[in-house]
């Protein structure tokens, strides 16, 4: 029996046209031949179909083109007629086409078909043909009619002879190209990994879920001073992203603004994508405004010039320039991270200091920085209590050191991983981690290891040699493994977070630390380091979680 590609086809409704010749060559070709039935073909903008295609090791190749019911020629033209009706049909040109179609896309596949044998053949299931009958564009002995397909190796016969004798070209099909010709007529997608195709629906759903927040922006919408505060992976972001390019749409003038040099990578990207007249006045670092303004650079190992003197000059700043100069409303995502010095000074960048817009987002439980600023709303903050990010089992696991009752929306997902080593192994073995998930089909870009204590070395060396705007767009192109720091990774993501636990610098901040890194990951967490200091510091709740890890 043939080898059959797909195995079961579904054939249209014409009366078991198809089917009667499909099963006589299927039950009576060699095994080594291989029968294609409804292969689609598209060449530039040619497109068309064959019914069969036979395609036979050292023999060549023969195209099929069925037309069930009662089939004649009558003055020169093919009419096909059933149920009282005929219709003009046209099945040799129809076949013809197709097998150059097929020729030609074959061609530019790198198969060698200048001197292939091909043929086209028509088949009438259910019309008894003479064998005197013949005619130029069809002759005799390319035509399959019903005697020869109500006697099987008839067919096969015909179909042979066919190749040999009214082929185009000289030469069979080379036996190595008969296997390429089933990746190229029946290629089915690659094998996919369950985990994968996990991972996909669950972005998806996360997106869809995030888009559906906007909702809340149409509640606030009369509101010129407003802070949103959700826990990791309720959306912030978006919500900060769309707020400002709706002021914009209004007309406004806006300053969007956030602390971390990811995130503010991140948001410049997004709005680069937007149309210009979209686009916020300025888009980046709280610290990047008054340099752009004209403040003096410092050294970056010199905490007062960030934590004091570069706020202040910002205040300064403002007060010199014109009122087209300063904005309308400004936007501050993950707010938590300002400074209380850091707020006046913003405040001056108004055209309105008073009642110029001010919408911040934050959340609390991510305040991983040494400063305790508060945003000048006087309004009762507006909660997300769902996170859309990160599957159920992640999202339980690092909401239960929030204070706050968060309600997990995504998919589930595999458990949370540990592996129990020391702090001071914990890079080394995170990095050996990182191997196991490539060897389980994880893509390189869809992976993050992020170091809670000392940097890992991948990450000092990229800063060192590209600097950070390189350092942050390699992340962004999603091509490689990213090494991180917990402290630069608020508010991004990746499908997997191999969260390496080597030491944490300020402990009254630790479980700060712990909850952002494991809310960075969407579909997978693998925690590496010492487990009896993640549940401490996670408590009582993340002791529970990690029961099943």
């Amino acid at each position: 029996m043939a080898r059959l590609y797909p195995p079961a086809p579904k054939f249209p409704h014409d009366n078991g046209a198809e089917l009667a010749v499909w099963r006589a060559l299927k039950e009576n070709l060699p095994d080594d031949v291989l029968l294609f039935a409804h292969v689609p073909l598209q060449i530039d903008d040619d497109e068309g179909e064959i019914d069969l295609v036979v395609a036979w090791p050292e023999v060549g190749i023969a195209v099929i083109e069925v037309k069930g019911g009662h089939v004649t020629r009558r003055d020169g033209e093919w009419i096909q007629s059933g149920g009282g009706a005929e219709r003009r049909i046209d099945p040799v040109g129809q076949i013809q086409r197709a097998r150059h179609l097929l020729t030609d896309g074959l061609w530019e596949a790198g198969f060698d078909v200048a001197d292939l044998r091909t043929v086209h053949l028509v088949a009438f299931p259910h019309v008894a043909v003479p064998d005197t009958w013949g005619t130029l564009d069809l002759p005799r002995a390319m035509l399959v009619d019903r005697t020869e397909v109500d006697n099987g190796a008839a067919v096969v016969a015909r179909v042979k002879k066919a190749i040999e004798q009214h082929g185009h070209g000289h030469s069979g099909l080379p036996p190595a190209d008969a296997e390429l010709l089933v990746e190229h007529l029946a290629r089915g997608f690659p094998s996919q990994v369950e985990h994968l195709v996990a991972a996909a629906m669950h972005a998806s759903h996360a997106d869809q879920l995030t888009s559906e927040q906007a909702t809340i922006l149409d509640v606030l919408e009369q509101q010129r001073r407003t802070c949103i505060v959700g826990g990791a992976g309720s959306g912030k972001t978006w919500l900060a992203l769309e707020k400002a390019r709706r002021l914009v749409r209004a007309g406004e003038r806006v300053a969007l603004l956030c602390y971390s040099r990811g995130l503010g990578r991140y948001l410049q990207r997004t709005v680069d994508t937007w149309p210009r007249r979209e686009r916020p006045a300025f888009v980046g670092l709280f610290h990047d405004l008054p340099v752009e303004w004209g403040a003096e650079g410092g050294a970056d190992d010199d905490p007062d010039y960030w934590e004091r003197q570069l706020p202040l000059a910002l205040g300064e700043l403002a007060d010199a320039r014109t009122p087209e100069e300063k904005f309308d409303s400004v936007v501050v995502d993950e707010a938590q991270d300002f400074g209380n010095l850091w707020w006046p000074s913003l405040l001056r960048c108004l055209r309105d200091p008073d009642g110029g817009g001010v919408f911040v987002f934050m959340d609390e439980a991510q305040r991983v920085f040494p400063r305790d600023g508060e945003a000048p709303i006087n309004l009762p903050p507006f909660p997300l209590l769902e996170n859309l990010r990160s599957t159920k089992q992640i999202a339980q696991t690092f909401s239960s050191m929030s204070d706050r009752l968060v309600r997990p929306r995504g998919l589930d997902g595999p458990p949370v991983r540990m592996v129990d080593v020391p702090a001071e192994q914990a890079i080394a073995t995170a990095d050996t981690c990182i191997d196991l998930l490539l060897e389980d089909h994880w893509e390189p870009g869809q992976i993050a290891l992020l170091a809670t204590g000392r940097r890992h070395p991948a990450q000092v060396n990229e800063v060192e040699v590209g600097g950070y705007e390189s350092y942050w767009d390699q992340f962004f192109a999603a091509e490689d493994v990213f090494y991180g720091h917990v402290l630069g990774f608020k508010g991004l993501e990746r499908p997997v977070v191999v969260l390496a636990v080597n030491g944490i610098r300020d402990m009254d901040r630790a479980r700060q630390i712990l909850y952002t890194g494991m809310s960075r990951a969407r579909s997978l967490l693998v925690l590496v380091g010492p487990r009896d200091l993640v549940e401490s510091v996670g408590g009582e709740g993340v002791r529970r979680r990690l029961a099943g890890a």
